[in-house]
């Protein structure tokens, strides 16, 4: 006996979330079932309303519900320091610190010849555009310490030598092979505090 199409569907859906296997598929799909109708609806609306009203940035690639987020729009940040991250969720984990107060410049990915990402599908002409400003002192590179999070960080060190900035790297107070979002406040508090010249 097949499962009904509705309900294939929706398992299906949930198998493209990350980390959902069939079978985590098939659990969520019942426990939707068992939901009260008011709750799914809200979920429903929830999703929809997430990629309606968020989007990226235009100064930095981070997510917001403005055109500028909060962040860059803020006059007591420092202006003169741009963190160049990888994903949203790297600019968060940095916030939750509180040690940092410059921007942020979200790259929203790391150059993979395995998954067919090249450096043109990265955030990166934004980023010169606002050195062209002017004003941008220094650079710190904080990508993953992965083997692509490195591709991508000497990529960037290379391109931004002949800008009138200091490019750093983040120190390696991080493990390599971990995601910023994973680490510990104590662990980015220290590698930012040890970031090196590239």
């Amino acid at each position: 006996m097949n499962y009904p199409e509705a309900f294939l569907h929706l398992l299906d859906c949930f198998k493209h979330l990350p980390g959902i296997g069939a079978k985590s598929a098939e659990r969520l799909v019942y426990h939707v079932l068992n939901m009260q109708d008011e709750y799914v609806e809200d979920f429903a609306n929830a999703l929809t309303a997430l990629k309606k009203e968020i989007h990226y940035c235009e100064k930095c690639g981070n997510i917001s519900e403005t055109p500028v987020c909060d962040i860059c729009a803020n006059p007591e940040r420092d202006h003169h320091t741009i963190m160049v991250v990888e994903k949203p969720q790297d600019v968060f984990a940095m916030e939750k610190i509180k040690e940092y107060h410059g921007l942020y410049h979200v790259l929203n990915g790391v150059v993979s010849m395995m998954d067919g990402i090249g450096i043109e599908d990265l955030n990166i002409q934004p980023l010169l555009d606002r050195l062209q400003e002017g004003g941008v002192k220094e650079v710190i590179i904080a990508t993953n310490l992965t083997r692509d999070g490195e591709t991508t960080a000497l990529y960037l060190a290379r391109l931004l030598q002949d800008q009138d900035v200091q490019v750093t790297r983040i120190a390696h107070g991080l493990p390599i092979g971990s995601n910023i979002d994973y680490a510990d406040e104590l662990t980015l508090i220290k590698s930012l505090e040890g970031r090196t010249k590239i």
